[in-house]
This record gives C-alpha cells, structure tokens and sequence, in this order.
C-alpha cells in the first residue's frame, strides 16, 4: 500500500466517490475528502498526495477556490490536479486549466477515461520527482550536493535572524581518502563515502542538512544548533566514523565547527569551518576543531 502513487479525492457526493473509487483503487492509495476545507488538510498530511481528484461545485468552498488555495503554498503549489465535474463549458474548462490544474474531466464518469488521465499524469509527477532528485542529490551518496546546501542554507540564515535560533555547521574532510583509493581501489573508496554519509543521515535531525560538497568533503548544517552542542554533535559524529570501519577500514575524519555570527553570511561561516577543518588537519587529524 505505502509504495503506491497516493490519489486525494475530493467531492461532496458519495455516489462520485465510490465511481472514483472503484476505478482507482487497485492501483492506488487513497485519501478522500468531501469538501475544501478538509482537502487543504489532507494535501499537506503524510501520506501527501501524489494527484488531487477535485470536484468544482462544493458547498462552502468550491473547487475553484481550493485550487487557489493549493496553488498560493508552497507545500501544496506542485501537487497537480485534475478537476472532475459537470461543468462542460469551454470557458469552464479554461478557467480550471488557468487555475494550474493539469486536466480536467466532465462528468458523467468514465472509468476508462479517468484510469488513462491519471496514469499519465502520475506518470509525469513521478518523472518531475526523479529529475528534482536527480538535480538536488549527490548521486553516489544521494546526500543533498553543493547546489541545494547553498539554497537551503540562505532559508536557515533567514529562519535563524528572524527567530534568533542558533545555526551551527560542521566542515567534514576523510582522512588520507587518496591512500584509500590509490591502495584499495576506487569502488572501496566509494563504499566508505556511502557508508560515512550514512551514519550523517542516521545523526540529522529534522532540522539539519547533510551535503557532500566535494570528493571526500561533507557539509552538516545544524539548525537550532549553538557552538557547544554542535561541537558535542562533531565529537560524536568522528567517533561514530572512526568505530564503524567501512570494508574493514579504520577511517577517520577532521572537522572544522563554526557557529553563525551576527551580520554573518552563509559563505563566511562556511569558510570559517573550512579554516578550522585545515587546523584539525594540522594538528594531527581526526579530531575537532571549533575555535
């Protein structure tokens, strides 16, 4: 069930639901609302929909509005939709498709006709979603890359200046990497990288961002996060690298700890831990450096 597309559908009449229904539900999850305002809640709770079935003529709110209302947040803006109504006018039609609906189907139901509309249209989220992927993640890893971790990191900057939340970052450089590939191989190599950026993902919370920024180079931003606690974070995390040995390797790791200052930019911080990573490196290796 969990791995099938997810379907919202949204009509007052139960008699159109159980049509959608039947015709949907073999290949499809799910989620049914019988009016606006109980859609705009389900299109925002896990599982999010992948298609919004939206009828037009509503009570309270009809489906022109709930489309505007999808359309104005950003964490419903890109779910598409397909309104299905009794509307057939032309002008109807290209007043819904203005709206930013995908497609729009009349009523009475058609089975067929239904079945084929949202298979394409799944079918396309699902390639938009493989090629934001594609575009955000690092693809060995498939930790965010550089591109994303510059984006994001602008809102954090934001977030934290508004409501004085600290934001920490740490500066991840693997020891020696080149000796690892130049006397075990490249695909060795590649395995410890997956295996380091794994335990990065198990040690993320909710608020933190982990990137691989270059060959052997990672990038955790920590939100919510001050000096002391990020560099807790950092201890734990050389530890956890240096016990896990990747392919029967001991690896270990330098980081450099830097804490957003007042009037501070993203890039000064960054290259501030960048500084103190190179000081972690001079001193020795695996350890933590964060003043």
């Amino acid at each position: 069930m969990a791995d099938k597309p997810v379907i919202l559908v949204v009509d007052d009449a139960p008699v159109n639901i159980q049509v959608l229904a039947a015709c949907l539900k073999e290949n499809y999850q799910l989620k049914i609302a019988t009016n606006g305002a109980r859609c705009l809640e389900l299109a925002t709770c896990a599982p999010v929909p992948d298609l919004i079935l939206l009828d037009i003529e509503m009570p309270d709110m009809g489906g022109y509005e709930v489309c505007q209302h999808l359309k104005q947040h950003n964490d419903t803006k890109n779910i598409p939709i397909i309104f299905v109504t009794a509307r057939d006018a032309d002008q109807d039609e290209e007043y819904g498709l203005h709206l930013g609906a995908v497609d729009y189907i009349t009523k009475p139901i058609r089975p067929a006709i239904v079945q084929a509309r949202v298979r394409t249209q799944i079918t396309l989220k699902q390639q938009r979603d493989m090629l934001q992927n594609l575009a955000l993640h690092d693809q060995l890893t498939d930790l965010y890359n550089r591109h994303y971790l510059m984006e994001a990191a602008e809102q954090k900057i934001a977030e934290s200046k508004r409501y004085l939340f600290p934001l920490s970052l740490l500066m991840i450089d693997v020891d020696h990497f080149k000796q690892v590939n130049d006397q075990h191989g490249h695909t060795t190599g590649d395995s410890v990288l997956k295996a380091i950026a794994k335990i990065l993902q198990e040690q993320s919370r909710k608020d933190d961002i982990a990137a691989r920024i270059g060959g052997e180079e990672f990038v955790l931003l920590l939100g919510r996060c001050s000096l002391p606690s990020a560099l807790q974070r950092a201890e734990q995390l050389r530890q956890a690298i240096e016990a896990a040995q990747p392919e029967g390797l001991t690896v270990t790791v330098s980081i450099g700890v830097a804490e957003l200052s007042e009037g501070q930019s993203f890039d000064s911080m960054l290259s501030l831990a960048d500084n103190r990573l190179y000081q972690a490196k001079a001193q020795g290796r695996n350890r933590v450096i964060a003043t």
